[in-house]
């Protein structure tokens, strides 16, 4: 039986607040704040505790090694001798956002009749650039099943950042799907980071029908205000698109390319007169989970910000009292992800599958989320001074502390080329 499952992103050891990603105004308006790695990976665990309360299935992906000696040593240099800010950038916990891992086409969209998952490049941002081996190999050994392809990422330079620009419609998650491909075009004061050749590259590798493949480009004035990636502006879920008025550049053309080919499909649209995009972004109300319960009814799960957003929700309540799709809202602490530019969305990654067919070791259940949090207890630093980067003593405490959870959880020895 095919099912959604959330595979959440484990906040790593070394989370900081280096403020790497121009953009994204939540990191850059944060750094050189004092981060709390233990509390982060906490947080997670009580989203990832609260969707399993809510019948939905769980997994969970891991943090990569850091720092990164092999992309250093790419770099002809060693982290005690490399400067400042590639001692960041190869200790970056940017993993942790899940959205950004692949993309992932589910059986039934694929000519095939297999899940498919393309490691996003993550080209654009530097500290990014170097996660896909790693991604690479652990995909590799969670979905070994042969129903699952695993492709290695699009080559550079084409730009892409996984799942955080790609939705999907469908009646229900086993069906066959309308996947639309959001990508961004540069003229902002900041970086689209998708390209449409990535794209269509992807589209082509998940042996998609194009007549059920849409390719959509975010609007300029979004990337402009902050929205690095789509998911920041609009989220889908079976037969819902949810999104502000300002998402898109050509609303109108994609709205009717929808309706041709999903004439099933209601928007839920967000107006800008209602809330801005200035408030749409610092509450991340569209990063957010929408998901369908065991009920067959839709829920939205959003971040403390958006409840602390006073237009954002009042729109939220207005919903909740109409007759639409989305009957319930979920409130979940991220602050440390937020305080990072990622909200609930950005710590999952959404794979279509049996979970039979999934390596068991990266799906979980309360008991395993205990014996995770038990390590995060015990072996995250309590918080990380943007002056202890280079600290020897801070590096061997990351590293043990990943190697502590790979050996909880009888994942030692992963490794990749």
């Amino acid at each position: 039986m095919l099912v959604e499952i959330n595979f959440d992103g484990i906040v790593g050891p070394s989370h900081n607040y280096a403020g790497l990603s121009p953009g994204n105004l939540a990191a850059t308006s944060n750094a050189g704040m004092t981060s709390r790695p233990r509390e982060a990976a906490l947080e997670g665990v009580a989203k990832m505790r609260a969707n399993l309360a809510l019948g939905l299935t769980q997994g969970i992906l891991l943090p990569h090694d850091r720092p990164d000696d092999r992309w250093l040593t790419s770099l002809a240099t060693t982290y005690a001798d490399a400067p400042h800010h590639l001692q960041a950038q190869a200790l970056s916990a940017s993993p942790m956002w899940a959205a950004n891992a692949a993309t992932v086409s589910p059986a039934p969209d694929a000519s095939d009749g297999r899940c498919h998952l393309t490691v996003a490049n993550l080209v654009t941002m530097a500290h990014r650039s170097h996660e896909w081996p790693e991604t690479l190999a652990q995909l590799r050994l969670a979905f070994a099943d042969p129903v699952f392809a695993v492709h290695e990422p699009i080559p550079a330079p084409f730009g892409d950042e996984g799942a955080a620009n790609h939705m999907r419609l469908c009646e229900h998650h086993g069906a066959p799907g309308v996947e639309i491909f959001v990508y961004g075009e540069s003229g902002g004061r900041f970086p689209a980071r998708q390209r449409r050749e990535s794209s269509e590259a992807v589209a082509r590798a998940h042996r998609l029908d194009p007549a059920r493949t849409i390719f959509a480009q975010q609007s300029v004035a979004a990337i402009a205000a902050g929205a690095f990636h789509n998911d920041v502006v609009a989220v889908a879920n079976e037969r819902v698109l949810f999104a502000h008025e300002l998402a898109f550049e050509d609303k109108r053309g994609l709205y009717a390319d929808i309706a041709r080919v999903a004439p099933w499909a209601e928007i839920v649209e967000v107006p800008a007169d209602r809330v801005s995009l200035a408030d749409a972004i610092s509450s991340y109300l569209f990063n957010a989970q929408l998901v369908t319960l065991p009920d067959a009814t839709m829920a939205l799960i959003v971040p403390g910000e958006a409840r602390n957003n006073a237009a954002v929700w009042s729109w939220l309540r207005e919903m909740l009292s109409g007759n639409g799709p989305i009957r319930r809202v979920e409130v979940v602490d991220v602050r440390q992800s937020m305080r990072n530019g990622g909200g609930p969305a950005c710590l999952r990654l959404r794979v279509v599958a049996d979970s039979a067919t999934v390596d068991p070791r990266f799906l979980i259940d309360d008991a395993k989320l205990d014996r995770i949090a038990a390590v995060i207890e015990a072996h995250w630093p309590e918080e990380i001074a943007i002056d202890r980067i280079g600290d020897p003593a801070l590096i061997e405490q990351i590293r043990a502390a990943r190697s502590a959870l790979l050996k909880e959880l009888e994942i030692v020895g992963l490794t990749y080329r």
